[in-house]
């Protein structure tokens, strides 16, 4: 069978072209589905239990794989945000699946003359699924389970940055799963190149803007609808009018969130934006708590390294371009330790101030340990600074429900708003997870999710004794003709007076 890193190797290497896997199995996804038509709620149920037995089952092997693919993350770290966190989006979504499915009745009260509208949830057909690298496993299920609740086929490329996570998948998934059902991909970009271009029913995929775009332009050859979910620089708005207990514990919680993953992660706060009076002590307090976080760091197992030496580097030519141009980079390092440390690919935490629009580390996601603060004088300043840049995934707020807050929220775009915490937009099973603008397109978790993956199929039936569309066909009656135009003479006039109504108005929209 080999180990996992010779398989991992496999994954990431050359070999017989695995391009060539993938068209394969849709073609025999695609004819499983139209032959046995849309599965039953228990058969739904039953896919998304296996989906979910595969993690639980395996769950050391996969904490283990991801461990080696990043270097250092710690177990209660991938527990936590792989595993733990999908639990209860799954369990929502098989909780409701029988009630998704069912249809909705249109205009009820026709049905006893004999007319019968009903709109039916039906599956796509075999949904594709491009995961990411920074959370391998938990962003690959979520989608998939979501696909399943809604009655389709799954295929899924992993990764190949995570290449020991990804041959993982791989071989247990046949253990679970008929591959008609749920397949897994594996390969390089050039597996994922040709993924992306195969007519799917839907694909969805997680990453970055960048490679979003050549996804949605390789789907688009086969007119496929796709979900993207990206990423951003998301905003953190600390509240003006604040005391100093209230500063301290905004600061704290930031410069935590930051953290997270080693700052992989998609929806961490990206640059705070602090009233001016107030940034100094903001970044005294993000400091101490950087400190206390981390005393060591080359050697703590919690210390999340960056991916790869790419992602190392990348992150490392932001800082060397911002202090070049004239920020302020600030590593918050323990004593002697001799950080950027390139054997462990771990980067001291690191606060930079002075940014400029010059600087790339104002334009492009940090996705590391970095965080840029900055201060604003006026609130209207701040909402202009968040909306000079493209709409984020998130945008933080820390400080009280009050007008300032509405306000912000409502002179804002954004995938979606936490406030005084991280990611608490994601915290409601329920909630819709998604982007907007430059962050993304559709979003899925709860209903959404069974949304995203289905096509509401209107069937109407007639049992009249005349046809009610007819009419529209010539030869065409003088009734017909009265008919029409009496209803565009009704619409014009209740038309005419709701604008009356509204009136005066200064300018069209403005009341």
């Amino acid at each position: 069978m080999g180990t996992l890193d010779e398989k991992a190797a496999a994954v990431a290497g050359p070999g017989a072209d695995p391009r060539d896997e993938p068209a394969a199995l849709l073609e025999r996804q695609r004819r499983s589905f139209l032959a046995d038509g849309p599965p039953t709620a228990a058969v739904r149920r039953q896919r998304i239990d296996r989906l979910l037995a595969l993690v639980l089952d395996n769950t050391d092997a996969f904490v283990e794989a991801m461990a080696a693919d990043f270097g250092t993350r710690s177990r209660a770290a991938t527990l936590f945000t792989e595993v733990v966190g999908m639990i209860p989006v799954i369990e929502h979504t098989r909780a409701h699946v029988g009630q998704w499915m069912k249809p909705t009745t249109l205009i009820p009260a026709a049905r006893l003359a004999g007319l019968k509208a009903v709109v039916e949830p039906a599956p796509l057909g075999v949904v594709g699924v491009i995961g990411p690298w920074n959370f391998p496993l938990n962003l690959v299920v979520l989608p998939a389970a979501a696909a399943f609740a809604a009655g389709n086929r799954v295929m899924v490329k992993m990764s190949e940055i995570t290449a020991r996570t990804a041959a993982l998948m791989k071989e247990l998934a046949p253990r679970f799963f008929d591959p008609t059902e749920l397949a897994v991909v594996t390969g390089g970009p050039d597996v994922a190149a040709a993924f992306a271009t195969l007519p799917f029913d839907h694909l969805f995929f997680t990453g970055s803007p960048d490679i979003g775009v050549l996804v949605q332009r390789a789907a688009a050859q086969h007119l496929v609808p796709v979900t993207l979910e990206l990423g951003g620089k998301n905003p953190v708005v600390v509240a003006p009018g604040q005391g100093p207990a209230e500063l301290d514990r905004a600061a704290a919680r930031i410069a935590s969130a930051r953290m997270v993953n080693g700052g992989q992660v998609c929806v961490c706060p990206d640059y705070v934006l602090v009233p001016e009076g107030q940034l100094d002590a903001f970044v005294d307090r993000a400091r101490a708590e950087l400190r206390r976080m981390f005393p060591t760091i080359v050697a703590n197992p919690d210390y999340c390294s960056s991916v790869n030496e790419p992602n190392f580097d990348r992150v490392l030519g932001l800082l060397d371009d911002a202090h070049a141009r004239g920020a302020s980079v600030e590593p918050v390092a323990p004593a002697g330790e001799l950080l950027p440390d390139r054997a462990t690919r771990k980067i001291a935490p690191t606060i930079v101030r002075g940014v400029t629009e010059q600087m790339r580390i104002a334009r492009e996601e940090i996705f590391g340990p970095v965080l840029v603060v900055l201060g604003y004088a006026t609130l209207d300043e701040a909402i202009g600074a968040v909306n000079a840049r493209p709409a984020p995934l998130v945008a933080y707020w820390y400080g009280p429900d009050g007008e300032a807050f509405r306000r912000f929220v409502a002179s804002t775009r954004s995938g979606g708003v936490a406030r005084n915490d991280f990611a608490a937009q994601m915290i409601p099973s329920a909630a819709p997870f998604g982007g907007v603008g430059h962050s993304g397109m559709g979003a899925y978790h709860g209903k959404a999710g069974f949304d995203a993956f289905t096509h509401y199929r209107t069937v109407v039936g007639s049992d009249l004794p005349f046809s009610i569309t007819g009419s529209a066909a010539p030869p065409f009656r003088r009734s017909m003709k009265l008919y029409a135009a009496a209803q565009l003479r009704l619409a014009r006039n209740r038309t005419r007076r709701r604008i009356k109504r509204a009136e005066p108005m200064q300018k069209w929209g403005k009341p």
